[in-house]
């Protein structure tokens, strides 16, 4: 037992970053304004983006190398809209996800209320963490944060179920007009998180591969991911239960700000474990944003290191650099276009869904082609359900383009 739980590592990884903004946030929200009505939407698109995401580690764990490798293989081209792209969205997401983390931090331990200079702050802890650590301590804090996580969620909404008073209906919905339309956009398109955390996932297998000098097979790569996805799956219809059971039709409505939609949050909590769980549940909560916060301060400057060096190979563009860009260019959307956040986070989550088809046809390409070795190809039936996910990827961004 002991053995297995340390040989996990990039999947629960994958679940920190994935079990942030798109769960507290986004499924929390859908359960209070939906009920249990996008429950077929929630669990659609992990059906449909399952494969994609899973061949980021089978690829790596099948060549050694990492998609942004296999991206090259396609055509230089390829990696340069990959490299645009990432670019244009990774402050963006840095910013939503740090923002939500400083509001938790704020509300938990309450010795100032700007939200920019707690930003600033978890920033700066992310930094040092990963200077120090590396990719050693970063592996083995996710796995204890996940766990007290799960825990906690897991006991809310077993005493929510029970002291509920309320009748629930789960007729399932399909959302109308523009305002509607644009939050299921934006919740399919961070649920369970971008589809370019594929490439994040890959990122890591490569580098644990090289921390415990030990290559990861296949299977245990898959099965290393599998335990993240359902783990992502699992939580997300936590939240949305939460959402439902405590939100819904009450007249309260999550608040946009920061700091207040903390507040709601660990209220949500507390209004069914009682006022004795509100640290405990405070510090859940703040962990796992926290948890967030670090995955994806560590994985965008990853990303863009290792796609810089394959692009500019006589340029040396560091990790450490694009570490020290992120976090500045962080600093400058939430001290300057705070007001604007809510636009932003919009933004970058549609981008994520509209984007989401570009990754997936790579992805499948790239694993069911000559690059993978062929017996670590996709079976049948998962090549099936690859083309299912990319229409269903295509046609919801159609929809939703033709619906503006």
């Amino acid at each position: 037992m002991k053995k297995a739980f340390t040989s996990l590592g990039p999947g629960l990884l994958f679940a920190g970053a994935a079990v942030g903004v798109s769960h507290l946030v986004q499924s929390t929200r859908a359960g209070a304004e939906f009920g249990f009505g996008l429950l077929w939407a929630l669990v659609l698109v992990h059906m449909f983006k399952y494969p994609f995401f899973q061949y980021g580690p089978r690829y790596a764990a099948a060549t050694g190398e990492t998609l942004l490798d296999g991206y090259k293989k396609l055509g230089k081209g390829v990696l340069w809209c990959y490299y645009i792209l990432n670019f244009a969205t990774m402050f963006t997401i840095q910013a939503a996800v740090t923002i939500v983390t400083a509001g938790l931090a704020a509300h938990l331990f309450g010795l100032s209320n700007d939200l920019v200079l707690w930003s600033a702050l978890l920033l700066a802890v992310s930094f040092g963490i990963l200077l120090l650590g590396k990719y050693n301590l970063l592996d083995k804090l996710m796995k204890y944060i996940i766990i007290t996580l799960t825990i906690s969620t897991i006991i809310a909404v077993l005493v929510a179920m029970v002291t509920s008073k309320k009748g629930h209906s789960f007729t399932q919905i399909i959302p109308s007009g523009s305002a509607e339309l644009t939050f299921l956009i934006a919740f399919l398109g961070w649920m369970p998180a971008p589809l370019d955390v594929s490439i994040w996932h890959s990122l890591w297998t490569v580098e644990k591969d090289k921390t415990t000098f030990q290559h990861i097979k296949p299977r245990q790569a898959i099965f290393d991911f599998n335990v993240g996805y359902i783990g992502t799956l699992f939580l997300g219809v936590c939240f949305l239960i939460l959402g439902a059971m405590v939100m819904f039709q009450s007249g309260q409505s999550f608040s946009s700000k920061g700091s207040v939609f903390a507040s709601q949050l660990i209220n949500l909590y507390t209004k069914n474990l009682g006022e004795y769980a509100h640290i405990f549940i405070g510090i859940a909560a703040f962990t796992t944003m926290f948890s967030t916060t670090l995955t994806t301060f560590d994985a965008s400057p990853r990303a863009m290191g290792k796609a810089s060096e394959l692009l500019h190979r006589k340029v040396k563009i560091s990790y450490w650099f694009w570490s020290v860009v992120l976090a500045v260019g962080t600093y400058v959307i939430l001290r300057y276009f705070m007001a604007d956040m809510g636009l932003l986070v919009r933004i970058a989550t549609v981008l994520s869904f509209l984007t989401a088809p570009f990754y997936a046809i790579l992805n499948f390409l790239l694993i069911s082609g000559k690059h993978t070795p062929e017996k670590y190809r996709p079976s049948k039936e998962l090549k099936l359900l690859s083309i299912a996910g990319i229409v269903f990827l295509l046609g919801f961004s159609v929809w939703f383009i033709c619906n503006l």
